[in-house]
């Protein structure tokens, strides 16, 4: 015989949040010229409705019926960002899904009150981008981003063209026949993403010269969503290995939807393969 006793809500719990255990990771294995994941959401032990059809188990001979369960995955994290999402564009018809979620990363948090970074639960070690990407979803903040990461379906082909996907490729992806400019140089770096992943040469990789220095640039449009405001550059980086300069370093905004361009210079020289660093680019 069993007895369960409900011991009250618990509120204040610390840390909290954590990177579960379950959780996707970094870097990206296909492109890793962008930085997955994007953010994390709450995805743990989430109450929510159950359908009648299945029992909560989800096993086929499982007969019970129950109106609501309790799940953990990344399932769970998916109907949040979502909902995030439609909240954001109810607020905001007129945006774009990039848009959002430019809104739902650059207002992401990824440390404490206390200023500690957010911990992973399996090991207790503070998280990296790898881990959190831009950090833990914000849906107060999300709704005044001030500036935003746009992007249009040009963007992506450009993207895809960088990937050098065939017309009839590209084809399957936008349903429209659309080819790429063979006079034009693609980057998978300037797809105007709201991260930044720089992927450089290992010293062990063929033609790598460790004395001669790697340059990368970025360039990225940040469209005003917000009142005219005047931003300021500010980086932080956890390695002197790799330099990295904007330019320009402020943004002046005179009116909404008002669109300014900034170049992101990585340079560094070749390290072993699978060292890896982190920086933050922060406009304020």
């Amino acid at each position: 015989m069993a007895t369960i006793t409900f011991g009250g809500t618990q509120l204040g719990i610390k840390p909290s949040p954590v990177v579960a255990a379950f959780s996707s990771r970094g870097p990206n294995p296909i492109t890793p010229e962008l930085l997955k994941p994007d953010f994390i959401a709450p995805g743990v032990n989430i109450l929510a409705g159950w359908t009648g059809k299945v029992g909560p188990s989800g096993l086929e001979e499982d007969k019970r019926h129950v109106d609501f369960n309790i799940l953990s995955g990344t399932s769970m994290s998916c109907p949040h960002a979502s909902g995030l999402a439609a909240l954001i564009k109810s607020a905001h018809p007129e945006w774009s899904p990039a848009a959002i979620r430019s809104a739902l990363m650059t207002t992401a948090y990824n440390t404490y009150k206390n200023g500690e970074t957010i911990q992973v639960s399996a090991t207790g070690v503070p998280s990296t981008p790898f881990d959190v990407g831009a950090g833990h979803v914000s849906p107060v903040a999300a709704l005044d981003p001030g500036l935003v990461y746009d992007a249009n379906v040009q963007d992506y082909v450009d993207f895809l063209c960088a990937l050098n996907y065939s017309s009839k490729h590209i084809k399957a992806v936008t349903k429209q026949a659309l080819k790429c400019d063979k006079t034009k140089k693609y980057n998978l770096g300037d797809l105007n993403y709201p991260s930044f992943a720089v992927p450089f040469k290992t010293s062990s990789e063929k033609g790598s010269d460790n004395s001669v220095p790697t340059t990368i640039k970025y360039t990225r449009t940040l469209t005003n969503v917000g009142v005219p405001a005047a931003y300021k550059v500010s980086v932080s980086s956890e390695t002197h290995s790799v330099k990295i300069a904007v330019e320009p370093e402020e943004l002046a905004f005179r009116e909404c939807n008002e669109k300014k361009n900034y170049t992101v210079t990585f340079t560094a020289t070749s390290m072993p393969s699978g060292t890896t660093s982190f920086a933050r680019i922060e406009w304020c």
